[in-house]
């Protein structure tokens, strides 16, 4: 009796371990299925993205027409013209100039130029191409795709990023991103495009000339 108590444990701790063993390679098997997918996706958006890169991104630079919403910073529009990591851009109430390194705000209201070193949110509140620049290294890549467009959504990988989580909008047809989302902290900034014309750009139009603008007052934040 002794004995038939003792196999039939034996049994059941046999039974147990293979159940076990067959989750944990169930679960192994679905980790495995899962980072792959997840991979696959990434690679898919790196290639949307450089696309787009390409053709916004291109030597002689390019010009369109936007429309930004923030709670931050209320809602305007404007048009913007890049060149590489330069940009220009005009609104009703502001001019900036970024040369890749520093910026000139002028605001009109106040007849006042404020020169700063904007970081990397600052730089992409007002040139929604700026994510060409930044999505290579430090964010986790993902995509969908509907009927006519690319959705790409950009994760930055440390905390501490200025720009935390950004979703780019992307045509399927033409590769020109119509619309950027990104998060900064809590806030969530849309910019909208249109218009966009590969055009090249003068290096001269990413300097501010004071001599345009002679009675303006430079304050300089850096």
């Amino acid at each position: 009796m002794k004995k038939t108590i003792f196999t039939i444990i034996m049994m059941l701790v046999a039974v147990c371990a293979s159940a076990q063993s067959s989750a944990r390679v169930a679960t192994k098997k679905q980790t495995t299925t899962t980072t792959k997918s997840a991979q696959a996706k990434a690679s898919q958006a790196r290639k949307v993205l450089d696309k787009t890169a390409s053709i916004v991104g291109r030597k002689g630079g390019a010009s369109a027409s936007f429309k930004i919403s923030s709670a931050k910073i209320g809602s305007t529009q404007g048009t913007i013209y890049v060149k590489g990591n330069k940009f220009h851009a005009r609104t009703p109430q502001a001019i900036v100039w970024f040369n890749g390194k520093t910026q000139w705000t002028y605001m009109k209201s106040t007849d006042e130029v404020n020169v700063s070193n904007p970081n990397e949110a600052q730089q992409m509140a007002m040139n929604p191409y700026n994510f060409i620049n930044i999505y290579k290294q430090g964010y986790t890549l993902s995509m969908k795709a509907d009927a006519t467009n690319y959705n790409v959504r950009m994760v930055a990988q440390n905390k501490n990023r200025s720009v935390q989580e950004m979703y780019i909008t992307i045509n399927k047809k033409t590769y020109a991103p119509t619309q950027v989302k990104m998060r900064e902290g809590q806030t969530w900034t849309t910019i909208s495009i249109t218009g966009f014309q590969a055009k090249d750009q003068s290096d001269a139009i990413f300097v501010f000339n004071q001599k345009d603008f002679p009675s303006a007052e430079v304050v300089d934040l850096r």
